[in-house]
C-alpha cells in the first residue's frame, strides 16, 4: 500500500513512527538545512552502513517527511515539512492552547 492510500490517522501514525528514531530525526535536521544526496546523508551518519541509512530514508519517505528525485545517478532528497505541520496543528497546537487556557483560568481564580 502506498502512502497515498493511507488515511489521515494512519498517516499520522507513520509520521510519529518516523519521528521516534533519533537517527531519522538527525536525518531530518540535516535535510532542514539543505537538500542532500543519499551519499551525503550516509556520510553524515558514519556509525551506520549505507543500507541501514537507506532503510531509515524509506521510513521517512513512507511518512512523506522526505521527498526524493533522481538527478543522473544521484538521488537528491529534501525535507517535506507538511506532515510535521499537520502533527503540530492537530496535536501540539491543541495541547498548547489547552495549557494556555488552563493558565488563564488559574490567573482569574
Amino acid at each position: 500500500m502506498s502512502s497515498r492510500e493511507v488515511n489521515g490517522s494512519d498517516q499520522d501514525d507513520l509520521v510519529f513512527k518516523a519521528l521516534a528514531s533519533p537517527v531519522r530525526r538527525r536525518i531530518l535536521d540535516l535535510l532542514r538545512s539543505a537538500p542532500r544526496t543519499t551519499g551525503e546523508l550516509a556520510a553524515q551518519v558514519p556509525e551506520l552502513d549505507r543500507t541501514t541509512v537507506l532503510q531509515h530514508l524509506r521510513v521517512l519517505e513512507r511518512a512523506e517527511l522526505v521527498t526524493g528525485r533522481k538527478v543522473g545517478r544521484e538521488r537528491h532528497l529534501s525535507l517535506a515539512p507538511v506532515p510535521i505541520k499537520r502533527i503540530h496543528d492537530r496535536w501540539i497546537g491543541e495541547y498548547a492552547r489547552a495549557a494556555v487556557e488552563l493558565l488563564e483560568d488559574l490567573d482569574r481564580d
